[in-house]
């Protein structure tokens, strides 16, 4: 692909149905090198989890990864999973990963790092579940 050496970093992406944060660090995962959420992209708090919201807060993040020397990246996407979060990612997640892979990074493994219970607190909603 390219004749230089790859210079490999994790993405860390969280996607909620409130906001999107991008945050990029080296292979190791202890340092920070570039993060930017969709709440620093838009003014209004509804917009804060968009597509668009998160393809602009990725190429932030990415510029500042870039400026340290990164070029190569693996994508780890989570959603807010947990006992009572959805397991299922925000609008946000697909639209950073695909800006990240349009800023020019090289794409390794792209994995779900959802947390989700092996054994948990009761549900929320009591007994017979929610009502709607």
């Amino acid at each position: 692909m390219n004749d230089q050496k790859s210079r490999w970093g994790i993405a860390h992406i969280y996607s909620s149905y409130n906001n999107t944060i991008i945050h990029i660090t080296d292979i190791t995962g202890c340092e920070t090198l570039g993060r930017a959420s969709g709440g620093m992209v838009v003014k209004a708090h509804r917009m804060e989890s968009s597509p668009t919201a998160a393809m602009n807060a990725a190429k932030i993040a990415a510029e500042q990864a870039r400026e340290k020397g990164i070029n190569a990246l693996h994508i780890k996407v989570r959603a807010p999973g947990g006992h009572n979060g959805p397991s299922s990612t925000g609008p946000g997640a697909n639209a950073a990963v695909r800006a990240l892979s349009r800023a020019g990074f090289r794409i390794g493994v792209i994995e779900d790092v959802t947390t989700f219970p092996t054994d948990t607190c009761r549900k929320s909603y009591g007994k017979r579940g929610r009502r709607v």
